[in-house]
């Protein structure tokens, strides 16, 4: 005995669906664009340092400044790791506002959970 075709078509799309689903939420966007990123920060943070900072290519305080942001400006983390220490705290965050980019953890505050690591 074999399924009604539409039956079939219904659950091949429900299966496609949620692949597509599950593979977005943990796929990251490409770096360049905007499309998309507002969706993958799923940490968020708030800039605490006076006058705001300078966010990095890489968790490197020598690095190539990429973009700034501002003191109480709220930005989504992707994820943490070890960089050079600022003022003792090694960890750095990948942040996806807007430009992938490290911001320094000692000047960004977590709102809700830790982010996980790279």
């Amino acid at each position: 005995m074999s399924l009604p075709r539409s039956l079939t078509r219904s659950l091949a799309v429900a299966a496609a669906a949620g692949a597509l689903l599950a593979t977005a939420s943990i796929a990251p966007a490409s770096a360049g664009g905007k499309g998309g990123e507002e969706g993958l920060g799923h940490y968020r943070g708030v800039v605490t340092a006076k006058g705001g900072i300078w966010l990095r290519e890489r968790p490197d305080r020598s690095n190539r400044q990429v973009r700034f942001v501002k003191q109480g400006e709220q930005v989504s983390i992707y994820c943490k790791t070890s960089g050079d220490a600022v003022r003792g705290n090694p960890v750095w965050y990948l942040l996806t506002n807007g430009t992938w980019a490290w911001g320094s953890a000692r000047y960004i505050a977590n709102v809700g959970p830790v982010p996980r690591s790279c």
